[in-house]
């Protein structure tokens, strides 16, 4: 049994989601078993410098450095509160925060040396080095986890599917998998007999609550962050045509494997769809509603275009599960596919990411591997994460 921190900060920027967890087996025949959980909430200063990179503000080296330094004490100190009144771990996997993500040009795999078309591989930036972990919390430590996919060709994203392979898969069952962040993604998982593996698909759908997050907060001048429950959305009334309209956005039809981030649905884009709603003299409410309306058709449309199957059963996981509005529309959408959460299928919604990468720190240490080519499009499968250790 191994006790393994994971530490996680997404596309919402709203904090640092850590798990404590005991691990045991190997591969993809583990056991994991939630010892602790916790969200822990970014400096307001802190956060308001990320968002600012993340939307492509310009900073200086001097500044990126800074904040770099920032965000893995941060991170450090998430790891040293989520251990309070628990046996320590020994083994950390650590993401960062993603302030820049660009997927590889279409059609470009991995490449040779000299190959003067090897600019075209992707790039993932996420902050918090793992060398500073280490040190301020005396745990090994793996992160950059995205840099080894990316290098063979792939997106460096959705990097959770294996785990959701190892952990969610059903003997009878076809599995969805929706992961509802600031972006949102999807692993399908057929059923786990015969060659099952090589039939799991995954990729971002597009937004999650990225775009409902910013117009809270523009259209409520920075007074709040986020809708609770949805509430706000669904005393609202939706603008089909609107909807109709963004789905014809180029990402929602590019065939997976797919990728994408704030870089793309951020706030240029939320301000595009605001001009849009103009014509349509929609109140704030009507907005929210017609934004949640975009996540989820937006995520149904990408399974019923590029899914093997529509699934017995759908597990949403991350903080948009926690939106009662927006998995109404979904189990609307639907229809008779039940759509759950990972917490009735023994994973905790709240924590699943958290959870992933202390399973591929794991991985990583134990040398297996952790993305999955049909996932990222990588020429196959690599070990992920960079190993930092303490100095003695």
């Amino acid at each position: 049994m191994t006790r393994v921190i994971g530490l996680i900060s997404g596309t919402s920027v709203d904090g640092i989601d850590a798990a404590l967890v005991e691990i045991s087996g190997k591969d993809l025949d583990i056991n994991v078993e939630l010892v602790a959980g916790a969200t822990y909430p970014y400096p307001q200063e802190l956060r308001e410098r990320i968002l600012t990179v993340c939307a492509g503000n310009a900073i200086s080296m001097v500044e990126l450095a800074d904040l770099d330094d920032a965000i893995a004490t941060v991170f450090a100190q998430a790891a040293h509160n989520i251990q309070m009144g628990h046996q320590s771990a020994t083994l950390m996997g650590s993401h960062g925060q993603t302030v820049y993500h660009r997927p590889p040009r279409e059609g470009v795999g991995s490449r040779q040396w000299g190959d003067r078309e090897a600019i075209s591989l992707g790039y993932s930036l996420q902050l918090g080095r793992g060398a500073v972990i280490a040190n301020l919390t005396g745990i090994t430590t793996v992160s950059n986890f995205r840099v080894a996919d990316i290098a063979a060709g792939g997106h460096g994203a959705p990097l959770v599917p294996r785990v959701d392979a190892a952990l969610l898969s059903h003997p009878q069952e076809a599995r969805c998998i929706q992961n509802i962040g600031g972006i949102g993604n999807v692993t399908y998982v057929p059923p786990r007999k015969e060659n099952w593996l090589e039939k799991i698909r995954a990729w971002d759908t597009g937004p999650g609550n990225s775009l409902l997050d910013l117009a809270v907060h523009h259209l409520t001048a920075g007074a709040k962050t986020y809708d609770q429950d949805g509430r706000w959305a669904a005393s609202g009334t939706p603008c089909y045509p609107l909807v109709e309209q963004w789905l014809n956005q180029d990402y929602f039809h590019l065939l997976p494997p797919k990728s994408t981030g704030r870089e793309l649905f951020g706030v240029a884009y939320l301000h595009e769809c605001l001009k849009d709603a103009e014509a349509y003299q929609l109140s704030p409410a009507d907005i929210l509603a017609t934004l949640t309306e975009l996540t989820a058709a937006s995520i149904v449309h990408s399974y019923r275009t590029f899914m093997p199957q529509i699934p017995q059963q759908i597990l949403l996981c991350g903080g948009g599960s926690r939106n009662l509005y927006l998995k109404h529309r979904l189990q609307v959408l639907l229809g008779s596919v039940p759509v759950l959460t990972t917490d009735e299928a023994g994973l905790s919604a709240d924590f699943k990411e958290a959870i992933a990468f202390a399973v591929l720190a794991y991985w990583r240490q134990s040398g297996a591997p952790g993305n999955l080519p049909t996932a990222t499009g990588a020429s196959g499968e690599v070990l992920l994460g960079e190993v930092c250790r303490p100095f003695a």
